[in-house]
């Protein structure tokens, strides 16, 4: 496994993390044996970085990982988020007082005094216009409640915002093959400011992986299934945004780019990893297997200046109209 530097914390992370949505909810059903399994595997690998939210499983995925700090005596860093459980969800509810109990119930969750890294769960975007939100943040690091903040964004516009605040350390941000523009000017901005960066999605709901096709079926309780149309939240966290069958299509044009001997997923994983500015890339997983699949992509060469250009033709050609404008 190699490590970054993440921002200004101090902390060396692995490259390669571990999100753990998938081990809460919206993504099928997975057993606690499974779950605590996959987190087991990716500690034994060398990954130090596991993203949740409290929403994830309505805390489930947190326990799990408060879980694992009981069994394992390795050093890892733990990132949630809060805001999500906003109801209705809008940026006059991201108060000091509902930030601060979110905080509370993460840390039960989590059995800890301290959260690692607090993030503000992809909010209203006028929620990056009120200063006061950046400030109750800064008084629960001040109380000792959690050692780090950052955002966890859906538009590039939002996290250039973000970065505005000095007190703002990470920005999790969706960056994949099929969303490439965080590589423009934001990615030149968070190395700028010393920025961490967090890089969510990035198989594009397992598009990336090369597994699906047309007859794909997803469970009813699976994000995949039921929010195709942005039903449920932004439509950018299903399929990166992208029709399913542009999707596929895309992939098959990226099919022969992959070098003999390693996945697809491996591919679009070691693509993300070519950028300097990336901190850590959080794939999903749901058992072992595909942990250490994951893990596998940092050992692998970099990509050929060649290879770069012809994963944006495809870009270019099938995905860049659908999703570049928006995101």
């Amino acid at each position: 496994m190699n490590y970054r530097r993440f921002g200004r914390t101090g902390w060396m992370v692995s490259e390669i993390g571990l999100g753990a949505w998938q081990l809460g909810s919206d993504w099928g059903h997975v057993d606690e044996e499974t779950a605590m399994a996959t987190l087991h595997r990716a500690v034994d690998l060398g990954v130090n970085f596991i993203d949740t939210a409290d929403v994830y499983g309505d805390g489930l995925s947190e326990r799990r990982i408060g879980r694992l700090r009981q069994e394992r005596k390795e050093l890892f860093y733990v990132a949630t988020k809060a805001g999500r459980r906003l109801n209705p969800h809008t940026a006059e509810s991201y108060t000091k007082e509902n930030l601060a109990r979110f905080v509370e119930r993460s840390l039960r969750n989590l059995g800890v005094e301290t959260l690692d890294l607090l993030q503000l769960h992809c909010p209203p975007t006028e929620v990056y216009y009120r200063p006061e939100v950046f400030e109750a943040l800064e008084d629960l690091k001040g109380e000792g409640k959690i050692q780090h903040y950052g955002v966890s964004v859906e538009k590039v516009e939002e996290g250039l915002k973000a970065i505005e605040y000095p007190g703002v350390e990470s920005v999790q941000i969706i960056f994949n093959i099929f969303r490439q523009r965080p590589a423009e000017l934001f990615f030149r901005e968070a190395e700028r400011r010393n920025v961490a960066v967090i890089v969510r999605v990035p198989l594009a709901s397992g598009l990336l992986s090369g597994k699906m096709t047309r007859q794909t079926v997803f469970p009813p309780e699976d994000h995949r299934n039921y929010n195709r149309e942005g039903k449920a939240f932004d439509v950018g966290e299903t399929f990166a945004g992208v029709p399913f069958e542009v999707g596929l299509e895309a992939v098959e044009a990226l099919r022969p780019l992959v070098p003999e001997g390693v996945t697809m997923a491996q591919f679009a994983l070691r693509w993300i990893l070519t950028f300097d500015a990336v901190s850590v890339v959080i794939p999903g997983a749901k058992r072992p297997a595909q942990v250490e699949e994951n893990v596998a992509a940092s050992r692998l060469p970099a990509l050929s200046p060649e290879q770069m250009e012809r994963v944006r033709e495809v870009y270019d050609k099938y995905v860049r109209p659908y999703v570049h404008h928006r995101w």
